[in-house]
């Protein structure tokens, strides 16, 4: 599928540093982020939330991969969890939608880091 970040990722998912690295249209999204300063915690890791907006980002983007662009959709609810820290790279986050519904869409995504488990998440998305 073809893209752009400036087509298909925020102002504020641009902010961050992510990277939009492969879309497909069954609803199946990459996205990169590079640990950066602004992105570390107190503890020097990439913050929580800075993991939790590549997820967000990702499954955002299965979304609209799986529904087309011109479709809208929001995030209605997530969980995560974190299994481990990322003290210094670049994270890989893989987002795939399960079910694609009329008015919801229920995604997974998994956080990597040369192919160790950082965090996992599931989410559920209206579709507007």
């Amino acid at each position: 599928m073809d893209f752009s970040d400036e087509q298909t990722l925020s102002a504020f998912s641009r902010t961050l540093g992510c990277k939009v690295l492969r879309l497909d249209k069954a609803g199946v999204a990459h996205v990169g982020l590079s640990l950066e300063p602004h992105l570390r915690n107190r503890l020097g890791k990439m913050h929580g939330g800075a993991v939790f907006s590549l997820v967000d980002t990702a499954m955002g983007l299965a979304c609209s991969a799986s529904h087309g662009f011109d479709q809208q959709s929001v995030t209605i609810e997530c969980k995560i969890n974190y299994v481990r820290s990322i003290s210094e790279g670049d994270a890989l986050c893989i987002a795939r939608v399960l079910h694609a519904g009329r008015r919801t869409l229920v995604v997974e995504a998994e956080v990597l880091q040369d192919d160790k488990l950082i965090a996992k998440a599931q989410g559920t998305f209206a579709v507007l």
